[in-house]
């Protein structure tokens, strides 16, 4: 178990930079476009990426009060970037941390953004995790074709196996 999420951990974390790396030099209006999507705009999608992948670790690594970084981020967006790419291989760490398979079985109680109590295990959080990450990446795909940027890495897990 613990090697197949430092896989899924690692996967992430590259597949995320190989969009950052496309995104970065575009300029602010390209960035803040309005396109038909779960969130508005490039940007504003990164920012839920980062969001989600920052709260899930907080509460993997049991803060009592764990930020939701969308409800009060202000910086700019090499600055998002930079947070998002920091906690993905933060997310990386704490799978390489866990001292053994049976780490992964461990019931997690959080509550969510509803403030409802939950319970997940360490592994269905950590897949739930980069599977949102990779369902928003090709939105953030799919948002670049439309601003006519056509030339883009994959970042099928396939394509980072096959590396």
């Amino acid at each position: 178990m613990k090697e197949l999420m430092i896989r899924y951990a690692r996967y992430n974390e590259w597949a995320n930079k190989r969009l950052i790396e496309v995104m970065l030099p575009l300029n602010e209006e390209l960035l803040s476009t309005a396109s038909a999507s779960s969130f508005e705009s490039l940007e504003q999608t990164v920012l839920h990426l980062w969001s989600a992948e920052s709260i899930w670790l907080q509460r993997l690594q049991l803060e009592e009060k764990p930020i939701w970084q969308q409800s009060s981020f202000s910086g700019s967006f090499s600055f998002l970037c930079e947070a998002w790419t920091h906690t993905s291989g933060e997310l990386t760490a704490f799978v390489r941390s866990q001292y053994n398979d049976q780490a992964f079985d461990h019931v997690l109680q959080y509550y969510n953004l509803k403030k409802q109590s939950m319970k997940q295990k360490v592994s269905d959080v950590l897949l739930h995790t980069f599977n949102h990450a990779t369902y928003h990446r090709g939105q953030l795909v799919t948002m670049l074709h439309q601003r006519g940027i056509t030339k883009l890495p994959a970042t099928d897990f396939i394509a980072f196996v096959g590396k």
